[in-house]
């Protein structure tokens, strides 16, 4: 068993205590459920922005703990002041020391998109993730289905929100795309080992259709890189390690805006 299937595991064990904690009826009487979530894609194109989707992430499983001294606060306006296009926040506790409550006060914190970065496999999560004051969720087309990736998405989209898909190879995109999706994003870690290769994107980026956003995640270090990712023809780059290393992650990423901008 792999690290992705012992998440997978773990994750049904997790929806499965919080269904029984806090109800579907519940979580849609959360005041964030009924706000109106930002567009993804306006954000991401935007020209005053960096395209970069700024992630708050206090540990790995392969790494261990990155970064667990800072606030969700103060690292998420650093990231919204250096020109994120939107941020993504870990919610999975038992992996990545991540937190439902780090979501809220990220949104409560800023006026960007906001990405839930966790293993979606339950319609119970889409609803929790509006509630929680999400703009964008995730669906790993590693650990779900078509049919699933098609029915979750379909809700989302019902529920207002953007989609984000992830892929990892040809197999997973050609069978997972559907009209519910907003963006495909090309993971260059491999999460059964985590080993990473920002070649990924490169070879697959001929094969995402058009009308879908395209985002390049993990393995990003360089500023370089971001330049020919978009000559690649990629809208977004998820970072997070890179920033969240570092003592400062919002001062980090600012530094590294600066170097994609050549000053």
């Amino acid at each position: 068993m792999n690290i992705l299937d012992k998440i997978v595991l773990n994750k049904k064990r997790e929806v499965r205590a919080a269904k029984n904690r806090v109800s579907y009826t519940k979580l849609e009487e959360s005041d964030l459920f009924h706000r109106e979530c930002y567009s993804f894609k306006d954000f991401l194109l935007d020209p005053q922005r960096t395209g970069i989707i700024a992630e708050f992430k206090r540990r790995s499983p392969s790494k261990g703990i990155i970064n667990d001294k800072v606030t969700v606060k103060e690292v998420t306006n650093g990231y919204a002041n250096a020109g994120a296009s939107a941020l993504s926040v870990l919610t999975d506790r038992d992996f990545f020391m991540g937190k439902k409550a780090d979501l809220i006060a990220a949104r409560h914190a800023n006026n960007i998109p906001i990405l839930r970065k966790d293993f979606m496999i339950d319609e119970y999560q889409v609803i929790e993730a509006k509630s929680l004051g999400a703009d964008i969720i995730l669906l790993i087309a590693a650990i779900l289905t078509p049919a699933e990736i098609e029915s979750l998405s379909s809700l989302a989209k019902s529920l207002g929100l953007n989609v984000l898909l992830e892929v990892h190879n040809l197999e997973e995109l050609e069978r997972s795309i559907n009209p519910n999706l907003d963006a495909i994003g090309v993971n260059n870690r491999n999460l059964a080992d985590f080993s990473v290769s920002v070649e990924t994107s490169y070879k697959l980026a001929p094969h995402i259709p058009a009308e879908f956003l395209k985002i390049s995640e993990s393995a990003i270090s360089n500023p370089e890189t971001i330049k020919q990712l978009k000559t690649a023809g990629f809208n977004g780059f998820l970072i997070g390690e890179n920033f969240m290393k570092q003592a400062d992650p919002g001062k980090a990423m600012l530094e590294f805006v600066t170097r994609i901008n050549g000053f």
